[in-house]
Order: C-alpha cells, then sequence, then structure tokens
C-alpha cells in the first residue's frame, strides 16, 4: 500500500483541476514523480519537456528520454541557450536564475502551442529554505509547484517514486554542470565538457554521489566521506586520475570533507547544486 495514499491521491487531484500541463522534466527524482502523476492523471493531456544544453550532462539527458519512456508521458527535448547569453556566463548568484528564465521562456512558448494551460516544476518544501534565485523566474512566469502547494518533501516523494517503482526512488541528487564552477567563476563551454567527461567516469566506477568541481586547472572531486577510501586505492586511484587528466585537467584533488551540497558556491551557499 502507498506510504501515504490520501497524500499521493492529492497530488492526482491536483492535476485533474488542470485542463493541460506541461512538467519542466530534468530526470530527476522530483520532476520524474511530478511527470508520472501528472501523466496518471492527465494522460495525453501532460507534456514533459527537457531543456538541452552544454549544461545538461549527456548521460542525464538519457536518463529522461528512458524515464519519460518508462512512465509513457509525451516528451519533448528543446534547445537551450542560456550558455549564449552573458548574464549566466559571468556566473555571479544570480546564474540559476538567468537559466530557469531560459527554461520558463521556452515552456511557456512550447506550453502555448500545445493549448496547455499549466506550467509545474519539481520544487518541493525541503527546497523552501535554500538560495534559489531560480525561484524568482518561476514566480515571474507564473510556474507552479505542486509538490510545495501540498506540502509535499523529499522523504515523501521518494516513497511515492518506490511504491510507484520508479528508478528515481534512490537517485542521487543531481545539478546542471555550471554549479560545479565556484561563484565568480566564468562558465565556459569547453568548462562544462572538461566536468561532464570527468564526472562520467566517476559515475561509471560506481559511486553513490559525486561532484568534480572546476578550478581551472584543478579539478576538486568531492565523494561521500564513507567512500573516500575505494578512491585511494591504488588502482582505482590510477584510473581517477588518469581519467580526470584525459578530461582536461592538469591536477586531481580529493576534498577531505567529502561531498558537501554548494560547496562551490562561496557566495550563495545552498544554490541549487
Amino acid at each position: 500500500m502507498m506510504t501515504d495514499i490520501k497524500a499521493y491521491d492529492r497530488l492526482l487531484d491536483w492535476f485533474t483541476d488542470h485542463d493541460g500541463v506541461l512538467v519542466a522534466f530534468s530526470g530527476g527524482v522530483d520532476s520524474t514523480l511530478l511527470a508520472k502523476a501528472a501523466y496518471d492523471a492527465l494522460g495525453e493531456r501532460a507534456l514533459a519537456l527537457t531543456a538541452v544544453s552544454a549544461s545538461l550532462a549527456p548521460r542525464e539527458l538519457d536518463e529522461a528520454k528512458d524515464l519519460a519512456e518508462r512512465i509513457g508521458i509525451r516528451h519533448r527535448l528543446e534547445s537551450s541557450h542560456e550558455t549564449s547569453l552573458a548574464a549566466y556566463l559571468i556566473n555571479d548568484g544570480d546564474r540559476c536564475y538567468h537559466c530557469k528564465t531560459e527554461l520558463y521562456r521556452i515552456c511557456s512558448g512550447v506550453a502555448l502551442e500545445q493549448g496547455l494551460s499549466t506550467i509545474v516544476n519539481g520544487l518541493n518544501t525541503d527546497d523552501l529554505g535554500d538560495h534559489r534565485p531560480g525561484s524568482r523566474a518561476a514566480d515571474e512566469f507564473g510556474v507552479r509547484s505542486p509538490f510545495v502547494e501540498l506540502g509535499i518533501d523529499k522523504k515523501i516523494i521518494r516513497e511515492f517514486s518506490a511504491e510507484l517503482d520508479l528508478p528515481t526512488a534512490d537517485k542521487p541528487e543531481m545539478a546542471c554542470l555550471a554549479s560545479r564552477f565556484p561563484t565568480g567563476t566564468p562558465v565556459s563551454i569547453t568548462g562544462l565538457g572538461r566536468v561532464a567527461v570527468a564526472e562520467a567516469l566517476i559515475a561509471s566506477l560506481g559511486f553513490s554521489q559525486y561532484r568534480v568541481r572546476f578550478h581551472d586547472d584543478l579539478a576538486r572531486l568531492e565523494l561521500p566521506p564513507d567512500e573516500l577510501h575505494r578512491a585511494l586505492e591504488p588502482g582505482l586511484r590510477s584510473i581517477i586520475i588518469d581519467g580526470i587528466k584525459a578530461a582536461g585537467f592538469r591536477f586531481v584533488t580529493i576534498d577531505l570533507e567529502g561531498y558537501s551540497r554548494g560547496s562551490s558556491n562561496a557566495v550563495a551557499m545552498g544554490q541549487e547544486t
């Protein structure tokens, strides 16, 4: 039985109160459950949209495609051009605002084209205490957050996802590749590519959570504290060093404090990372 079937019913009811919904869909834990509920409630009147750019890791795009197909929801890929915006590339404390503005601009155009009245995102109640400039963009475009409106947190989202047999139930938190750049360090297409290749290597080695933080020629690898010892095993250590250097970095370090959400942001701790 569903952990809290009444709460899930309320989520379905939220969608049935709308005649058509576009889900801003990244393929993460939150937006996947949102897409599932939207499809269960609305069928063909639900559409998932994934914005594709250099800041989206290729493996995340592949997962988003697979998840949408598994759910059955219509899925649309749209090119996003935030990486051509000077205000985004400068990477000040409002980077996420410019990214989400581009995302919701795209969503608004597609929703209008498709006759869908509502755009939704996967913001949940646990996110409300974070510094999230992207939420300002959501407000400006009238984007709704069903999880917040219904008082649903990440724990409940993961429980629902497990009950519904969604493979994202235990998926680690992810974020766009630009979040690997410290606030104030300009984002570059070349740098995003280097991070993407380096993180693909780390993912292939089976670590449960990871970030390759960009510091020009230096890559700072964050792993869960209880998995740090694996990275220091002689054989694996060499694979990590060689692979990250092959991605374009000259130096490789492992952060002994381990993975920490938002650690690249000296100015805005807790930003969407």
